[in-house]
């Protein structure tokens, strides 16, 4: 049973860089045609998918932060990895990993999530 687990840092300065990962057990990042989430939750605007990355190593990013997100593995520890730039406190919110499948898409397994607060 894949199980997902996320981890890093519950405060971020505003302006710094916020990084987490997602540590992945029960099945590989690598295994086609999986693809690993990051989506994030707030009571402003619920639940926002950010970005992916797929067990080819393709990254896909939603827009609106593109420019400011960047998602990486290590196909060696089963993990990835989430790093938002120029964090504001808009960015305060709960942030998940799940695995993805299909175009729907389908999200059968996530982890419980983290809280991070940008606050000075």
């Amino acid at each position: 049973q894949v199980q997902l687990r996320e981890s890093g840092p519950g405060l971020v300065k505003p302006s710094q860089t916020l990084s987490l990962i997602c540590t992945v057990s029960g099945g590989s990042i690598t295994t086609a045609y999986y693809y690993w989430s990051w989506i994030r939750q707030s009571p402003g605007k619920g639940l926002e998918w950010m970005g992916d990355i797929a067990y080819s190593g393709s990254t896909y990013y939603r827009p609106s932060l593109k420019s400011r997100t960047s998602i990486s593995r290590d196909t060696s520890k089963n993990q990835f990895a989430l790093q938002l730039s120029s964090v504001t406190p808009e960015d305060t919110a709960v942030y998940y990993c799940a695995q993805g499948y299909g175009l729907g898409p389908r999200y059968d397994y996530w982890g419980q999530g983290t809280q991070v607060t940008v606050s000075s």
